[in-house]
């Protein structure tokens, strides 16, 4: 099979230093991404050309002041082309179409919608100008501009043995053995790869143990000494020449699998890191009422880069100035971020973390939710819903069922699964980023979005024993399982999950005990730390009537107890978490 790398994991090795200053300020016409783009395309017989950018990316500051506003640059864009202008952090659907380009992407469509060209990363004037003549002259798409999903889609919600292998031999050998993480110019933490060198280390795999430690300790290179976060990524093929931005999907990211490591191996180092993205999100990014902003930019002046600035202490980067915050409050990024913090307050039983994500989730609820169980974006979307959004803050709420046994989040949960069914399930297979709905060009599946739906769904599944819940699952996971899906990437080890976890029953934990009662709280907690995400931790108060999904009798006793269940049996009664840990790593070893 044929390995395609991540372009966008490329790009920064193809960049060409900074062009002269541009020649005056740009005459450029920027419009909105919207179906009368496309129109009026049609009527004056013009190109659309798409500019996707990300408003912390250095280069994109750079392409807007030395390409953009180029004369000669705009001149031609003015004649030929309908110039669009997009933050992908606002549109989903294009950044999760477009991601493998990096920031900035340049798409170029016919009137009709059709792609043209796609090209990654900064084009310095003089490129872009012949790129531009050179698709008046021709423009015939390219092969790499086509986007569609395969024609014959799998009709198993498993792995074909085949796909199977090839992606555990991919995930074994594409490696940096040396360095830790992917074999790249780029070093950060590919997360579904390490969540599932996790996964495995849980299962006795010392080498996939070795991997994941060597993974995580390298990444520390990247944990802000000065105000904590984790920058985005290191550049050279190393880990210690960062860029400095820090968006919310590496800091939800990078705190869920630190607060996983933690939970399996009681490292400090890796507490501490989980603890000093918390720290920054308190000093940079967390808005008044508790919800999160979205980034922090890579530049303190956009367009000049920053190693200098980032080499400072606090006070001397502070006299300076500080580097733009995206104050944009997304409902998407909100959801990463509660999700890890309940991971951390899972494993650790600091209250404080638990309260960040209450909070936010708070405020999110109150602020982006939409009809029917879903949720928007931005406060006010010009096009949506995206599936992002709704997705992430489901994936929260269970997290935060999980961790509190407060069943209004696992409703919430199933009304956002209500929400995706309605409005996201793709004809062709799979769940598309949008409704098809205010876009010019039809939404399409994605494959992280997918993973995450596969895993999120699952899990629901046996939390409510509703086999609807369990069907969308196997429908995105038939998409996953194409051939041509799951070997689009040099690995793709999420798909690995997804297909064990459907495979399985998740560990299964019930507390049977009052709310009330301090053994009932000791034993639920307990339960929670327990290492491992793939669990079905419930807490049975009988007060509250039948547990969601009463698979499993539990007997009358007249003090608290824990049980372990399989698919075949459940425990005796566990009355302390040691009889409780001790029974699980005998069934692990049994």
């Amino acid at each position: 099979m044929r390995v395609t790398l991540p372009v966008y994991a490329l790009v920064l090795l193809l960049l060409p230093a900074a062009p002269a200053a541009a020649e005056s300020p740009a005459a450029i016409e920027w419009h909105p991404w919207s179906d009368e783009v496309f129109e009026r395309a049609r009527r004056e017989q013009r190109f659309v050309l798409l500019d996707l950018e990300a408003v912390w990316c250095h280069w994109c500051h750079v392409m807007d002041r030395e390409t953009y506003a180029n004369t000669a640059v705009a001149e031609v864009i003015n004649r030929h082309y309908l110039a669009v202008k997009v933050d992908q952090d606002a549109r989903p659907d294009l950044s999760g179409r477009y991601k493998a380009y990096g920031w900035p992407a340049t798409i170029v469509f016919a009137p009709d919608g059709t792609e043209i060209v796609k090209r990654a990363g900064y084009i310095e004037p003089a490129g872009m100008r012949k790129l531009l003549l050179a698709i008046v002259a021709d423009p015939s798409p390219e092969s790499a501009a086509l986007t569609a999903l395969p024609e014959n889609l799998s009709v198993e919600s498993r792995l074909p043995p085949a796909v199977r292998g090839e992606l555990l031999k991919r995930h074994r050998e594409f490696y940096d053995a040396s360095l830790g993480g992917l074999p790249l110019m780029q070093k950060f933490l590919k997360r579904d790869s390490v969540e599932y060198a996790l996964h495995l280390a849980s299962r006795g795999n010392r080498r996939e143990e070795e991997r994941a430690r060597q993974t995580l300790d390298a990444a520390l290179n990247l944990l802000d000494p000065v105000w904590g976060g984790f920058y985005q990524y290191s550049v050279r093929g190393d880990w210690h020449h960062p860029h400095y931005e820090k968006i919310m999907p590496t800091q939800a990211g990078y705190l869920r699998l630190y607060a996983l490591a933690w939970g399996m191996w009681r490292e400090p180092r890796y507490l501490n890191a989980a603890a000093e993205v918390v720290r920054y999100l308190d000093d940079f990014l967390t808005a008044p009422g508790g919800a999160f902003y979205t980034s922090q930019d890579a530049d303190r002046v956009p367009g000049e880069k920053s190693a200098e600035y980032f080499a400072l202490g606090d006070a001397e980067r502070r006299t300076r100035g500080m580097p733009r915050v995206d104050t944009h409050i997304y409902a998407r990024e909100n959801g990463w971020m509660i999700e890890a913090l309940a991971t951390l307050y899972e494993f650790t039983h600091e209250p404080e973390y638990l309260n960040r994500a209450l909070g936010a989730a708070a405020w999110i609820e109150q602020n982006r939710t939409l009809p029917g169980g879903g949720y928007r974006h931005d406060a006010h979307d010009p096009a949506g819903p995206y599936l992002g959004d709704t997705l992430a803050m489901a994936r929260a709420c269970l997290q935060l069922y999980r961790v509190t046994a407060d069943r209004r989040w696992l409703d919430r949960s199933i009304t956002a699964a209500a929400f995706m069914r309605e409005h996201f399930i793709h004809p062709g297979g799979g769940m598309a980023t949008a409704t098809a709905d205010n876009t010019p060009i039809t939404p399409l599946p994605e494959i992280d979005e997918n993973i995450a739906f596969v895993r999120f769904m699952n899990l629901l599944a046996n939390y409510t024993g509703d086999a609807g819940h369990r069907e969308l699952a196997e429908h995105a996971m038939r998409y996953l399982a194409t051939a041509d899906v799951a070997t689009a990437w040099a690995t793709q080890a999420g798909i690995l999950l997804s297909d064990d976890e459907l495979s399985a029953d998740p560990l299964h934990l019930t507390i049977v005990g009052s709310k009330g009662d301090e053994a009932a709280h000791t034993l639920f907690h307990a339960a929670l730390k327990v290492p491992a995400w793939y669990k079905r931790v419930e807490w049975w108060d009988r007060q509250e009537g039948d547990l969601p999904n009463p698979d499993v009798r539990y007997p009358q006793l007249d003090r608290a107890a824990a049980f372990l269940c399989t698919e075949k049996r459940c425990s005796f009664p566990l009355y302390t978490p040691e009889d409780m840990t001790a029974l699980i790593a005998a069934s692990e070893k049994g």
